[in-house]
């Protein structure tokens, strides 16, 4: 007996070469971004599973998070400087989702830089999975709708117009930047875990769970439940959290979080064959309780996982570590890695 695979789970990705006069809207707003994981007319390196991966050290990941996280509280700034008020809600949310979309779809384009150079983890085995020709709609809704709820909430909640960016509590930022990803992964972790545990949660997932080699436009691949959840969930437990434990978290220090969730969510759904561990401030903590992650262990997560998974954090292996669901690394041990070839985030 043989079972119909359903169309809406297909895989298949060659809209990017069929005729354009095929294509609709959503196919023109990814060409007209230009956010595609790979140029097609470009050779993509591949590797064999034993050759040396360069290793990216994090100051050059919190100064690429930082520097473009702190252009539009300059923007902002600016404007209260010369204006004399800061903007209403609407205007904010105009302005920081503008530069939130743009930072995202600039940092695929410099992964994409980085692919053709270093090539991808498993290369020798598969290539990155395309966008798939059924779901060119969800990848470009989800440029869209997943960043704006999170930004929503966080202007709901947080946003005070008669405080400036300048005036954020910057002696505890340190500390929240590090706190955030350590406590939100916490709730991810959870969340994430069950989703694939439980029966009736897991048909919420399985479609992020199609790709086995994703790549950044896949990372909000998923139904709306999970985006749910993802943007608004997760984020608001988090929020909350660090509320209680008496933290400032307002509007701009909150941005700035959201900022270095977000890269970590690209970069590891990107399975850039690159040693980097996702940035954070308590970074240093990470690394003495080997809890660091790095780009290999979210791809094996898609990999190698399905309904039973391992690897559920994507911002750091700790909770992994302590409830015992680290998937050992393939290509990214210890002894495969040159740390005498570094390889810097390019600025631009």
């Amino acid at each position: 007996m043989t079972t119909t695979r359903n169309p809406k789970d297909s895989m298949k990705s060659t809209w990017r070469t069929a005729n354009r006069d095929q294509w609709n809207i959503s196919h023109w707003a990814l060409e007209m971004l230009d956010a595609y994981p790979i140029d097609l007319d470009r050779e993509v390196p591949v590797h064999s599973k034993q050759d040396k991966l360069p290793y990216m050290p994090q100051w050059s990941l919190n100064l690429w998070v930082l520097l473009y996280s702190f252009i539009p509280l300059a923007i902002n700034q600016a404007y209260v400087s010369y204006m004399g008020r800061n903007l209403g809600p609407f205007a904010i949310f105009n302005l920081y989702f503008f530069s939130f979309n743009t930072i995202l779809v600039y940092q695929i384009r410099i992964l994409r830089r980085l692919g053709h150079t270093y090539g991808f983890f498993d290369g020798d085995q598969h290539e990155r999975d395309g966008v798939p020709d059924v779901g060119v709609g969800k990848v470009a809704a989800s440029l869209y709708k997943t960043t704006g709820s999170r930004l929503a909430l966080s202007i709901y909640l947080t946003y005070n117009a008669s405080q400036a960016p300048m005036a954020m509590n910057w002696a505890w930022l340190p500390l929240e930047i590090g706190l955030y990803g350590i406590v939100l992964d916490f709730w991810f972790y959870w969340y994430h875990r069950l989703m694939h545990d439980v029966s009736f949660l897991w048909k919420y997932h399985r479609t992020h769970h199609l790709t086995k080699h994703p790549n950044p436009l896949l990372a909000a691949y998923a139904d709306h439940e999970q985006e749910f959840f993802d943007m608004v969930g997760v984020p608001l437990m988090t929020y909350l959290s660090l509320r209680f434990l008496g933290l400032p978290m307002g509007f701009y220090e909150w941005w700035i979080c959201h900022e270095y969730v977000a890269f970590a969510e690209v970069f590891g759904h990107s399975g850039l064959r690159v040693h980097m561990t996702v940035p954070s401030t308590l970074s240093w903590l990470l690394q003495m309780l080997d809890a660091e992650i790095v780009i290999e262990d979210h791809d094996l997560h898609h990999r190698k996982g399905w309904r039973k998974s391992h690897n559920y954090g994507k911002q750091t292996r700790l909770w992994d570590r302590i409830f015992g669901t680290c998937h050992e690394r393939l290509e990214s041990v210890t002894s495969n890695i040159d740390y005498t070839n570094t390889v810097n985030m390019p600025l631009f």
